[in-house]
């Protein structure tokens, strides 16, 4: 494969990439407390190049990390709706260990306890909460839950220092990178009760990057049929002379 063919093959997997990130990232545009992924490119040398002294290289997605920046918080009026207003995030006892998340849409279960809206039990300071359904909850700004009067409980706002700490585990939920290190309790976090935090994925931006993703698709097409192009017109002079 010709160098003009093989860049434009790479540029064309690389868009690709860009557009399933797009697509899942358009897919949460309305998904409380969802946190964006963003690409990071780099250029790829392969090592048989690097020993012919070539210095053709490839861009590549080499990984996509998370966009930690903050959503914009919607009132919903429902007392057990927790947003987060600076860094850090909600804990929940995940089926395989703890979890955390930024959604703060919870429920109250059948038992009392304070779940995510998959079942998980909401971690407090003292581990699950158990609070009383018939009873006003209030819960202030540190995260403290009060109920009659009495503080029952205090939610456990977990911070990483930033987003190589974490990992997505899937439906809005993270996990330590290295399970072996505890996160930092959550200093400059604010808990805001009877909000949810939107998306930090724009739907109006992801639709301009797909149009600017689109047309740079078209031009790397192009670029891929004209190495073609040329490849076989050598053939054929080669042909030629030979004949």
């Amino acid at each position: 494969m010709d160098p003009l063919t093989a860049i434009a093959a790479s540029g064309l997997r690389a868009r690709m990439e860009s557009l399933d990130l797009l697509a899942n990232n358009s897919a949460n545009s309305s998904t409380s407390g969802y946190k964006a992924d963003r690409e990071f490119y780099s250029l790829y040398v392969a090592p048989e190049a690097q020993d012919a002294g070539s210095s053709t290289t490839m861009p590549l997605v080499e990984s996509p990390w998370i966009d930690l920046a903050q959503g914009t918080l919607r009132p919903t009026g429902n007392s057990l709706d927790l947003a987060l207003s600076g860094k850090g995030f909600f804990s929940v006892d995940g089926p395989s260990g703890t979890l955390y998340t930024r959604n703060g849409n919870f429920r109250l279960n059948s038992t009392g306890k304070l779940v995510t809206a998959d079942g998980y039990p909401v971690r407090g300071a003292a581990g699950a909460m158990t609070l009383e359904a018939s009873l006003p909850i209030d819960v202030a700004s540190d995260g403290s839950i009060q109920q009659g009067g009495q503080t029952v409980g205090q939610l456990s706002v977990a911070d990483f220092p930033g987003a190589a700490g974490l990992l997505k585990q899937g439906s809005n939920y993270f996990r330590a990178a290295d399970p072996t290190l505890a996160p930092a309790a959550a200093t400059g976090a604010s808990v805001e009760q009877g909000k949810l935090e939107d998306s930090n994925a724009g739907s109006a931006q992801a639709a301009i990057s797909v149009v600017g993703i689109m047309r740079q698709f078209e031009m790397l097409q192009k670029a891929a049929q004209i190495g073609n192009d040329m490849g076989k017109q050598a053939i054929e002079q080669v042909a030629r002379v030979g004949s």
